[in-house]
């Protein structure tokens, strides 16, 4: 066999069936093997948008997504989707084209450094100069896209190594990394000092981040908390680790969080932070973030604990293990009243919800759509307003089920988010919740869709503005709005018409949970164009402040 022969038989040892790209010169051999093979290649319209699907693909699934892009351009277009899944620790092998080994660095045709260019945004990065090296190679990429804190791992691929011949008669699996050896199990006298501060402990308060979702260690978690009788704020990856409609549920945490999850945290007196990296979105002002708790941080990667918050008590290793260490002996704190006042305050906790009015307000959508779905519906975001109404409405009630860019922040990540998590999970329904602008940097996705028959249903929020850039113009910089305003076309129903997909207008309340549901009923593609009003601010906490500093006016549904 030759180099792209043992490529595909070696993704197939590793577990995967599907893969996401766009072909290219370079990639010639590999697409001449692939028209043979048995792999399921999804053709995007975008090499970024493979990336993204990738992404989402990992996140659904649990597996490894995988992406392909040829060299040069087709490798760059690649960066903003690496660069997403790697800081959201998502396992994604993304697999490059390069220009022959005899000619690299001469500034060949389509020729870039993408090892260079990818190394500071990757888990790893490889480049096999010889076609015998190819399967080991893939080997070690999936172990070290998988284990420890999962990322990205790049194979820049040259081309004649894909055409050469393969000698080596060893293809079993194997991978030697003996300066990689991930810390899984947390040191006992570790475990034993948090377990002795969290019962001594009057207000304890978990924050699960994505961590705990990536380690399937949901369950794990759930059992601390009720065993512990604690409460648990969510991060933004972390929604879904803890079903948001359990009593114990307080929400999302941070600069678009809940007040009453803001005040919880900044009153506890233990913070147990479990699988996250305390960005600042989550933070605020970090000398004022929960000043008077005992701060115990459970992650598997020791680089992000005390990196950005001071940590009392760090444990590394896995959160699903050390969970399970955590339950065999936790007890329930002495809080007198603590976890009932908490919860009291949370759920008597009433954002502005404003409804039946002239036109629609995002979080009469966001209620509508709740109550369209089913907990095993997966959501995906894109990233603005529309992401941060669904962050602090949207309550998710099982893990892997809401996939939304967290630390890149990447418009247009919501679409081919979608389709990764419909091709990871066929038999779901999957809702990719957008705004008109990120909508616009990957509508073209919509033939993808459209050619593989996915049933999504997309539903953009459509306030024909950069909405979160608009609020931060009108709360932060005068009031004047500098290239947000976005015109009203094209109209987004005739679009999808235009790529064989249904289209339909929504402007009323009580018509986006009747739309959605009889789309998901059909199970057939639908995008759903959702007028909202413009003018609609998300209460946030300003940069840099405390996350009890909340600007934005909160009034009751009664009000």
């Amino acid at each position: 066999m030759n180099g792209s022969d043992a490529l595909l038989k070696k993704l197939k040892e590793n577990g995967t069936d599907t893969v996401f790209g766009y072909p290219g010169g370079v990639l010639l051999p590999l697409y001449e093997s692939i028209y043979d093979c048995d792999i399921n290649h999804i053709l995007v319209r975008h090499e970024q948008s493979a990336a993204h699907a990738a992404d989402a693909y990992a996140r659904a699934s649990g597996k490894v997504g995988v992406c392909i892009a040829t060299s040069g351009p087709g490798a760059t277009n690649l960066v903003t989707g690496i660069a997403t899944a790697n800081i959201d620790s998502s396992s994604v092998i993304a697999l490059t084209g390069q220009v022959g080994t005899p000619i690299i660095g001469t500034d060949a045709f389509q020729e870039v450094d993408t090892i260079g260019i990818t190394m500071p945004i990757t888990k790893a990065s490889f480049q096999p100069r010889t076609s015998d090296k190819l399967p080991e190679t893939i080997d070690e990429a999936y172990h070290i896209a998988s284990t420890g804190r999962k990322g990205v791992v790049v194979i820049d691929i040259p081309k004649d190594v894909l055409e050469n011949p393969v000698t080596t008669k060893d293809m079993k699996r194997k991978y030697k990394l003996p300066g990689y050896n991930p810390t899984t199990k947390g040191n006992k006298r570790q475990i034993k000092r948090a377990i002795k501060t969290i019962q001594e402990s009057k207000k304890p308060i978990i924050l699960a981040g994505g961590g705990v979702i990536l380690a399937d260690a949901s369950e794990e978690l759930i059992k601390f908390a009720r065993n512990a009788n604690i409460p648990v704020a969510t991060t933004l990856m972390g929604k879904g680790a803890i079903n948001e409609h359990d009593p114990l549920s307080l929400g999302l945490l941070g600069m678009h969080g809940l007040e009453s999850t803001n005040i919880a945290v900044t009153n506890s007196d233990c913070l147990i932070a479990i699988g996250c990296r305390f960005s600042d979105r989550t933070t605020g002002k970090v000398s004022e973030f929960a000043p008077n708790a005992t701060k115990i941080h459970i992650d598997i990667d020791p680089a992000e604990i005390g990196k950005n918050v001071p940590i009392d008590l760090p444990i590394v290793g896995d959160a699903k293990t050390i969970l399970r260490e955590l339950n065999e002996e936790i007890q329930i704190p002495n809080q007198n009243g603590w976890t009932t006042k908490v919860v009291d305050a949370n759920q008597n906790y009433k954002p502005k919800m404003t409804f039946n009015t002239p036109i629609l307000k995002p979080q009469e959508c966001i209620k509508e759509i709740m109550q369209a779905i089913t907990p095993e519906t997966i959501v995906t975001t894109d990233v603005g307003q529309n992401q941060m109404w669904m962050a602090h409405y949207f309550k998710a009630q099982k893990p892997r089920t809401f996939i939304s860019s967290g630390g890149l922040g990447t418009m247009g990540f919501g679409l081919p988010a979608a389709i990764g998590a419909q091709v990871a999970k066929p038999e779901e329904n999957v809702l990719a919740i957008v705004g008109d602008g990120g909508f616009q940097m990957v509508s073209q996705e919509l033939a993808t869709i459209e050619e593989y028959d996915l049933p999504i249903v997309t539903v953009i929020l459509n306030n024909r503005y950069l909405g979160m850039v608009y609020q931060w113009q009108i709360l932060y910089y005068n009031n004047k709005i500098s290239q947000t305003k976005m015109t009203p076309k094209p109209d987004f129903a005739k679009l999808a018409d235009a790529y064989g997909i249904n289209g339909v207008h929504v402007e009323k309340t009580g018509e986006l949970q009747e739309t959605i549901q009889n789309a998901l009923k059909s199970r057939e593609a639908t995008v759903i164009d959702v007028k909202i009003d413009s003018d609609e601010l998300l209460p946030m906490v300003p940069p840099g402040e405390k996350i009890t500093k909340i600007v934005g006016e909160y009034k009751t549904e009664d009000e």
